[in-house]
């Protein structure tokens, strides 16, 4: 749980800030968007393998620069 502590002469917005980075570097809004619907797990597979896919062209293209 991301939580921020305003600091003695901090305005809201330097504090917002703080926050929405600290909430940016924890994935909670990834982990929130994940569990927002329900994947089958044929799904859930087909997307780890399309990502792993992904990894691997980029991983490549990289190698080949």
């Amino acid at each position: 749980m991301a939580e921020v502590v305003l600091q003695e002469g901090e305005s809201l917005d330097a504090a917002l800030k703080r926050f929405k980075r600290k909430v940016q570097q924890e994935d909670i809004i990834k982990e929130i968007k994940r569990h927002s619907y329900y994947l089958k797990p044929t799904e859930k597979r087909r997307l780890k393998q399309a990502l792993a896919r992904k990894r691997a062209r980029k991983k490549m293209a990289k190698m080949m620069e």
